[in-house]
């Protein structure tokens, strides 16, 4: 009966120390705190980043609709000066015919 009388006090002194027990550990706590805020930091400059890549984002296709419209414009003055130069092709062809045809009335 001694035994469990001292059991239990043991029980209730183990209890009361469980009881008294700081479960707050300053350097944890701190160490939260310091999480947090660079949590909050990186937060910040998460939403700067998605900011400057929607600017980006938007310089990228407005340019690349730029270089798209330079491009055909380009094909359509490259397809005009093709055209003139068949122009030019056909006039010196007519201009030759009609210097023979005129040699041959001369003679």
């Amino acid at each position: 009966m001694n035994s469990v009388i001292e059991k239990e006090k043991k029980l209730k002194l183990a209890l009361t120390k469980l009881k008294n027990l700081n479960l707050k550990n300053p350097d944890l706590q701190n160490n939260l705190e310091i999480l947090n805020s660079n949590k909050n930091q990186l937060e910040i400059e998460k939403g700067e980043l998605e900011d400057k890549y929607k600017l980006l984002n938007e310089d990228y296709n407005s340019l690349s609709k730029r270089l798209e419209e330079m491009q055909n414009k380009e094909k359509i003055e490259q397809k005009k000066q093709i055209e003139f130069s068949e122009k030019i092709d056909e006039l010196n062809q007519e201009t030759d015919t009609l210097l023979e045809e005129i040699d041959k009335w001369q003679t």
